[in-house]
Protein backbone atom coordinates (compact mmCIF):
# COMPACT_ATOMS: atom_id res chain seq x y z
CA UNK A 1 0.00 0.00 0.00
CA UNK A 2 3.09 2.02 0.98
CA UNK A 3 4.91 2.16 -2.72
CA UNK A 4 1.40 2.49 -4.29
CA UNK A 5 0.28 5.61 -2.29
CA UNK A 6 3.84 6.73 -3.07
CA UNK A 7 3.46 5.97 -7.19
CA UNK A 8 0.22 8.16 -7.16
CA UNK A 9 1.64 10.92 -5.05
CA UNK A 10 4.65 11.30 -6.88
CA UNK A 11 4.30 9.98 -10.69
CA UNK A 12 4.83 13.76 -11.82
CA UNK A 13 7.78 14.39 -9.98
CA UNK A 14 9.50 11.03 -10.19
CA UNK A 15 8.69 10.60 -14.33
CA UNK A 16 10.93 13.74 -14.79
CA UNK A 17 13.73 12.50 -13.02
CA UNK A 18 14.64 10.33 -15.62
CA UNK A 19 18.71 10.22 -15.88
CA UNK A 20 21.12 12.11 -13.78
CA UNK A 21 20.80 15.14 -11.91
CA UNK A 22 24.18 17.11 -10.64
CA UNK A 23 23.84 20.09 -9.07
CA UNK A 24 27.10 22.14 -8.57
CA UNK A 25 28.32 25.22 -9.18
CA UNK A 26 26.93 26.05 -12.70
CA UNK A 27 24.22 25.77 -10.94
CA UNK A 28 23.79 28.68 -9.44
CA UNK A 29 22.39 31.42 -12.04
CA UNK A 30 19.43 31.66 -10.35
CA UNK A 31 17.96 33.71 -13.29
CA UNK A 32 18.09 30.87 -15.20
CA UNK A 33 15.09 29.34 -13.68
CA UNK A 34 11.88 30.31 -14.63
CA UNK A 35 9.29 30.98 -12.42
CA UNK A 36 7.08 28.49 -13.57
CA UNK A 37 9.64 25.45 -13.20
CA UNK A 38 9.87 26.84 -9.30
CA UNK A 39 6.07 27.48 -8.83
CA UNK A 40 6.12 23.93 -10.38
CA UNK A 41 8.26 22.40 -7.42
CA UNK A 42 5.88 23.67 -4.67
CA UNK A 43 3.20 22.84 -5.94
CA UNK A 44 4.91 18.75 -6.09
CA UNK A 45 7.31 18.40 -4.02
CA UNK A 46 7.51 17.54 -0.40
CA UNK A 47 10.84 17.39 0.78
CA UNK A 48 12.70 15.45 3.95
CA UNK A 49 16.20 16.88 4.86
CA UNK A 50 17.97 15.86 7.25
CA UNK A 51 21.05 17.76 8.08
CA UNK A 52 23.75 19.05 11.29
CA UNK A 53 25.46 22.82 11.01
CA UNK A 54 27.24 22.46 7.76
CA UNK A 55 24.22 21.27 6.08
CA UNK A 56 21.71 24.41 7.61
CA UNK A 57 23.79 26.17 5.15
CA UNK A 58 21.14 25.47 2.61
CA UNK A 59 18.19 25.93 5.15
CA UNK A 60 19.88 29.61 6.08
CA UNK A 61 20.68 30.77 2.44
CA UNK A 62 16.56 29.98 1.71
CA UNK A 63 15.43 31.89 4.46
CA UNK A 64 18.09 34.73 3.30
CA UNK A 65 16.52 34.59 0.09
CA UNK A 66 12.94 34.50 0.67
CA UNK A 67 13.15 37.74 2.62
CA UNK A 68 15.51 39.09 0.22
CA UNK A 69 13.68 37.94 -3.02
CA UNK A 70 10.01 37.76 -2.42
CA UNK A 71 7.26 35.15 -2.06
CA UNK A 72 8.08 33.44 -4.73
CA UNK A 73 10.79 31.54 -2.57
CA UNK A 74 8.48 30.73 -0.01
CA UNK A 75 9.05 27.73 2.00
CA UNK A 76 7.90 26.46 5.25
CA UNK A 77 7.45 22.81 7.04
CA UNK A 78 3.88 21.40 6.12
CA UNK A 79 2.32 21.82 3.17
CA UNK A 80 1.19 26.00 2.45
CA UNK A 81 -0.11 26.64 -0.36
CA UNK A 82 2.24 29.41 -2.18
CA UNK A 83 5.52 27.61 -0.26
CA UNK A 84 7.45 24.60 -0.99
CA UNK A 85 7.22 22.24 2.01
CA UNK A 86 10.69 21.17 3.38
CA UNK A 87 10.88 19.22 6.49
CA UNK A 88 13.84 20.35 8.36
CA UNK A 89 15.29 18.28 10.44
CA UNK A 90 13.12 15.38 10.14
CA UNK A 91 14.87 12.37 12.22
CA UNK A 92 15.86 14.94 15.33
CA UNK A 93 18.93 16.65 14.40
CA UNK A 94 21.70 14.07 12.93
CA UNK A 95 24.01 13.62 9.72
CA UNK A 96 25.24 10.82 7.81
CA UNK A 97 27.97 10.70 10.50
CA UNK A 98 24.79 8.57 12.08
CA UNK A 99 25.63 4.92 11.20
CA UNK A 100 21.14 4.41 11.62
CA UNK A 101 20.59 6.80 9.14
CA UNK A 102 19.13 4.50 6.92
CA UNK A 103 16.73 3.09 9.64
CA UNK A 104 15.45 6.51 10.63
CA UNK A 105 14.75 7.35 6.99
CA UNK A 106 12.55 4.35 7.24
CA UNK A 107 11.01 4.73 9.99
CA UNK A 108 10.06 8.23 9.13
CA UNK A 109 8.66 7.28 5.55
CA UNK A 110 6.95 4.45 7.19
CA UNK A 111 4.93 7.13 9.22
CA UNK A 112 1.34 7.79 7.73
CA UNK A 113 1.90 11.39 8.46
CA UNK A 114 4.54 11.25 6.24
CA UNK A 115 3.36 9.60 3.62
CA UNK A 116 3.04 13.32 0.97
CA UNK A 117 7.08 12.93 1.08
CA UNK A 118 8.44 12.24 -2.04
CA UNK A 119 12.28 13.55 -1.60
CA UNK A 120 14.78 12.69 0.88
CA UNK A 121 18.18 14.43 1.75
CA UNK A 122 20.92 13.79 4.22
CA UNK A 123 24.07 15.87 4.37
CA UNK A 124 27.42 15.12 5.67
CA UNK A 125 29.46 17.09 8.66
CA UNK A 126 32.96 16.48 8.22
CA UNK A 127 32.81 12.72 7.99
CA UNK A 128 34.00 12.51 4.62
CA UNK A 129 37.39 14.22 5.54
CA UNK A 130 38.45 10.92 7.05
CA UNK A 131 35.92 8.23 5.25
CA UNK A 132 38.10 5.59 3.98
CA UNK A 133 36.52 3.85 0.57
CA UNK A 134 34.56 1.11 1.97
CA UNK A 135 32.75 3.73 4.60
CA UNK A 136 31.38 5.83 1.16
CA UNK A 137 30.81 2.32 -0.33
CA UNK A 138 28.86 1.77 2.63
CA UNK A 139 26.43 4.96 2.23
CA UNK A 140 26.11 4.55 -1.89
CA UNK A 141 24.97 0.77 -1.21
CA UNK A 142 22.95 2.30 1.46
CA UNK A 143 20.87 5.05 -0.53
CA UNK A 144 20.53 2.83 -3.49
CA UNK A 145 19.08 0.09 -0.94
CA UNK A 146 16.35 2.89 0.42
CA UNK A 147 15.70 4.02 -3.49
CA UNK A 148 14.90 0.12 -4.47
CA UNK A 149 12.52 0.07 -1.05
CA UNK A 150 10.65 3.41 -1.69
CA UNK A 151 10.63 3.69 -5.36
CA UNK A 152 8.41 6.62 -5.21
CA UNK A 153 10.71 9.11 -3.07
CA UNK A 154 13.79 10.64 -4.95
CA UNK A 155 16.98 10.31 -2.70
CA UNK A 156 19.24 12.86 -3.23
CA UNK A 157 23.16 12.24 -2.65
CA UNK A 158 25.49 14.56 -1.56
CA UNK A 159 29.56 15.16 -1.15
CA UNK A 160 31.38 16.61 2.05
CA UNK A 161 32.01 19.98 2.83
CA UNK A 162 35.62 21.58 1.92
CA UNK A 163 38.50 21.29 4.67
CA UNK A 164 41.66 22.81 3.28
CA UNK A 165 43.05 19.77 1.89
CA UNK A 166 43.25 19.97 -1.70
CA UNK A 167 42.88 17.97 -4.57
CA UNK A 168 45.37 15.15 -3.16
CA UNK A 169 43.94 15.17 0.35
CA UNK A 170 41.34 12.73 1.18
CA UNK A 171 38.90 14.43 1.29
CA UNK A 172 38.74 15.39 -2.74
CA UNK A 173 39.04 11.43 -3.49
CA UNK A 174 36.40 10.77 -1.18
CA UNK A 175 33.84 13.16 -3.00
CA UNK A 176 35.20 12.11 -6.39
CA UNK A 177 33.68 8.58 -5.23
CA UNK A 178 30.61 9.43 -4.81
CA UNK A 179 30.72 11.90 -7.70
CA UNK A 180 31.97 9.07 -10.12
CA UNK A 181 29.46 6.55 -8.53
CA UNK A 182 26.30 8.81 -9.48
CA UNK A 183 27.66 9.46 -12.75
CA UNK A 184 27.33 6.07 -13.26
CA UNK A 185 24.52 4.82 -11.88
CA UNK A 186 22.57 8.29 -13.01
CA UNK A 187 22.21 9.47 -9.55
CA UNK A 188 20.41 12.79 -8.23
CA UNK A 189 24.07 14.84 -6.76
CA UNK A 190 23.90 18.04 -4.64
CA UNK A 191 27.69 18.44 -5.23
CA UNK A 192 28.33 20.56 -1.61
CA UNK A 193 31.94 21.10 -1.88
CA UNK A 194 31.66 21.89 -6.07
CA UNK A 195 29.70 24.64 -4.96
CA UNK A 196 32.33 26.24 -2.66
CA UNK A 197 35.28 25.55 -4.97
CA UNK A 198 34.30 28.71 -7.37
CA UNK A 199 32.93 32.08 -6.94
CA UNK A 200 30.34 33.82 -8.68
CA UNK A 201 32.12 34.62 -11.49
CA UNK A 202 33.11 31.10 -12.71
CA UNK A 203 36.43 31.84 -11.02
CA UNK A 204 38.15 28.63 -9.50
CA UNK A 205 39.61 28.13 -6.26
CA UNK A 206 40.52 24.07 -6.03
CA UNK A 207 43.72 23.90 -7.12
CA UNK A 208 44.29 26.44 -3.84
CA UNK A 209 43.26 23.99 -1.03
CA UNK A 210 40.00 26.10 -0.23
CA UNK A 211 38.49 25.38 2.66
CA UNK A 212 34.11 25.49 3.92
CA UNK A 213 34.43 29.14 4.99
CA UNK A 214 35.77 29.62 1.57
CA UNK A 215 39.43 30.62 2.63
CA UNK A 216 42.30 29.49 -0.08
CA UNK A 217 45.89 29.15 0.07
CA UNK A 218 46.61 33.13 -1.39
CA UNK A 219 50.69 33.13 -0.36
CA UNK A 220 51.30 30.22 -2.35
CA UNK A 221 52.51 27.79 0.31
CA UNK A 222 50.61 25.19 0.38
CA UNK A 223 48.75 25.55 3.28
CA UNK A 224 45.37 27.88 4.31
CA UNK A 225 45.33 29.78 7.12
CA UNK A 226 42.78 30.33 8.78
CA UNK A 227 41.97 32.14 12.48
CA UNK A 228 39.95 30.93 15.30
CA UNK A 229 37.10 31.58 13.22
CA UNK A 230 37.00 29.31 10.31
CA UNK A 231 35.09 31.87 8.10
CA UNK A 232 38.13 34.21 8.59
CA UNK A 233 41.72 33.88 6.89
CA UNK A 234 44.62 35.22 8.58
CA UNK A 235 48.66 35.06 7.65
CA UNK A 236 48.93 35.89 3.67
CA UNK A 237 45.99 34.34 2.89
CA UNK A 238 42.42 35.16 1.97
CA UNK A 239 38.97 34.21 1.59
CA UNK A 240 37.13 34.60 -2.15
CA UNK A 241 33.76 35.11 -0.67
CA UNK A 242 34.57 37.99 1.15
CA UNK A 243 36.31 39.93 -1.49
CA UNK A 244 33.56 39.38 -3.67
CA UNK A 245 31.08 40.36 -1.32
CA UNK A 246 33.65 43.24 -1.31
CA UNK A 247 33.14 44.32 -4.90
CA UNK A 248 29.35 43.95 -4.88
CA UNK A 249 26.41 45.26 -3.63
CA UNK A 250 24.92 44.22 -0.57
CA UNK A 251 20.79 44.31 -1.11
CA UNK A 252 21.37 44.14 -4.98
CA UNK A 253 23.91 41.18 -5.83
CA UNK A 254 23.91 39.58 -2.69
CA UNK A 255 21.81 39.48 0.77
CA UNK A 256 23.43 39.08 3.84
CA UNK A 257 22.76 36.02 5.82
CA UNK A 258 24.37 34.39 8.46
CA UNK A 259 25.14 29.82 7.30
CA UNK A 260 27.56 28.17 10.09
CA UNK A 261 31.05 28.02 9.59
CA UNK A 262 31.33 30.29 6.20
CA UNK A 263 30.19 33.67 4.75
CA UNK A 264 27.67 35.17 3.37
CA UNK A 265 27.34 34.40 -0.46
CA UNK A 266 28.03 30.89 0.36
CA UNK A 267 24.54 30.65 1.77
CA UNK A 268 23.22 32.66 -1.02
CA UNK A 269 24.69 29.69 -3.82
CA UNK A 270 23.70 27.35 -1.75
CA UNK A 271 20.17 28.55 -1.63
CA UNK A 272 20.33 29.38 -5.34
CA UNK A 273 21.64 26.20 -6.05
CA UNK A 274 18.74 24.24 -3.63
CA UNK A 275 16.15 26.08 -6.27
CA UNK A 276 17.58 24.64 -9.01
CA UNK A 277 17.50 21.22 -7.54
CA UNK A 278 13.91 21.91 -6.83
CA UNK A 279 13.13 22.71 -10.00
CA UNK A 280 14.97 19.80 -11.95
CA UNK A 281 12.91 17.18 -9.36
CA UNK A 282 9.61 19.04 -10.39
CA UNK A 283 10.86 18.54 -14.08
CA UNK A 284 12.16 21.18 -15.25
CA UNK A 285 14.87 20.05 -17.99
CA UNK A 286 17.08 23.43 -17.26
CA UNK A 287 18.45 25.97 -19.66
CA UNK A 288 18.96 25.84 -23.06
CA UNK A 289 22.38 25.28 -24.18
CA UNK A 290 24.34 28.95 -24.05
CA UNK A 291 21.45 30.00 -21.51
CA UNK A 292 23.67 29.56 -18.54
CA UNK A 293 27.08 31.18 -19.75
CA UNK A 294 29.97 31.65 -17.44
CA UNK A 295 28.66 34.81 -15.38
CA UNK A 296 28.19 36.86 -12.58
CA UNK A 297 25.46 34.32 -10.89
CA UNK A 298 23.93 36.80 -8.59
CA UNK A 299 20.55 37.86 -8.37
CA UNK A 300 18.07 39.29 -10.94
CA UNK A 301 15.33 40.53 -10.55
CA UNK A 302 12.62 37.97 -12.66
CA UNK A 303 10.82 39.83 -15.30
Amino acid sequence: MRVLLFLVVCMSVCASVSGQIVVDHECTNLSAIPSSAIENAKAQLHVAYEHTSHGSQIITGMTGLEGFAGSLFDWNNGPSTGALDIDDRFSGGTDLGNSDWPNLTRTYLDTPANSDVNVIIWSWCGQVSWATESDINTYLSAMTTLESEYPGVQFVYMTGHLDGTGLTGNLHIRNQQIRDYCNTNNKVLFDFADIETYDPGGVYYGDKHPTDGCNYDYDGNGTTEQSGDPAVPTGGDRNWAMDWQDAHTEGVDWFDCSPAHTQPLNGNLKAYAAWWLWARLAGWSGPSPGENAVQDRCWAIYE
